[in-house]
């Protein structure tokens, strides 16, 4: 969430202009929980792929072990731009 900044910024200035009052009106409190929104939505997308291999391959109760590895690789690949900037700043 904190090492994709053009997600972030997009999110940060939705919240900003949406819900201003939400979070009284401070700058960090905004940007974490636009952090946790952007987090969120990645872990969000990333199993759509599994939920699409679930659905073609009938699983019914619970996740497969290939689904589940799925989700990951899902997430892992969105989370890329995110790792090359953290690397750039060090961390």
């Amino acid at each position: 969430g904190l090492f994709n900044q053009l997600f972030l910024l997009f999110a940060l200035i939705h919240v900003q202009i949406l819900a201003p009052a939400l979070l009284f009106g401070s700058v960090p409190l905004t940007l974490m929980f636009a952090s946790l929104m952007v987090s969120t939505f990645t872990i969000i997308l990333g199993g759509i792929p599994a939920a699409i291999y679930e659905r073609f391959v009938g699983a019914r109760d619970d996740s497969t072990q290939v689904s589940l590895w799925i989700w990951l690789a899902g997430t892992a690949i969105l989370t890329v731009p995110a790792i090359g900037n953290s690397l750039n700043i060090g961390l």
